[in-house]
């Protein structure tokens, strides 16, 4: 299983990092170790003083697919569900600074956080959905899914260009704005349409 994210995917995110645009979706790999086990608690690792938190729209792959066409592949995915990118934001600006990889960075033990699943069904408009990150109750991210500069369909097609897609395979979409630095004690919950995804402590 492959744990797909695309980076830069909301033009409010992408200013607030001081960052450009990209020609085309820019999108990393997390291990299947990155993974949050249920229930357990995101315990800020010791190599780094800026953790911060990325509420993410996910989509998990029911299909083999290689070469998807844009216009078939709302037919790979079958589930919609919400997430957290977690990021040591001091590694990665240092291994960007250096022009190195970042993986250290994204890839961590407990870096992704996977919250409930939906059908796709459920939704109208998988491009239409809002989604939101409380800290402490205080909501720090809001964003919909209208405002992807590359769209899921479009995600998946492109990402498909280099890699296979297996079944059970998780993307995550992007970020919106609002990103932030994580401290002990903080709990962290997660919306999508109104229903909460996702609660999480920070150790």
């Amino acid at each position: 299983m492959k744990l797909i994210c695309i980076g830069q995917n909301y033009a409010a995110h992408v200013k607030e990092l001081n960052s450009k645009p990209t020609k085309e979706p820019l999108f990393f790999l997390k291990p299947d170790s990155a993974i949050l086990l249920s229930q357990h608690p995101f315990v800020i690792p010791e190599f780094s003083k800026e953790v911060h938190y990325e509420v993410e729209v996910l989509v998990k792959i029911n299909k083999l697919g290689k070469y998807i066409q844009t216009k078939f592949a709302h037919t790979y995915y079958d589930k919609i569900g919400l997430g957290i990118d977690f990021t040591a934001r001091d590694l990665q600006r240092e291994c960007k600074e250096k022009g190195l990889p970042w993986e250290k960075a994204k890839g961590f033990d407990g870096s992704a956080v996977i919250g409930k699943w939906f059908d796709k069904e459920a939704f109208e408009d998988v491009q239409n959905l809002d989604f939101s990150l409380k800290k402490n109750d205080k909501v720090v991210q809001e964003g919909n899914t209208t405002d992807m500069i590359y769209k899921i369909d479009e995600i998946i097609a492109y990402v498909s260009q280099f890699m296979t897609l297996k079944i059970g395979d998780i993307l995550f979409t992007g970020t919106p704005e609002g990103v932030g630095p994580v401290a002990i004690d903080d709990k962290l919950t997660g919306f999508l349409s109104g229903e909460q995804m996702f609660s999480i402590n920070i150790k």
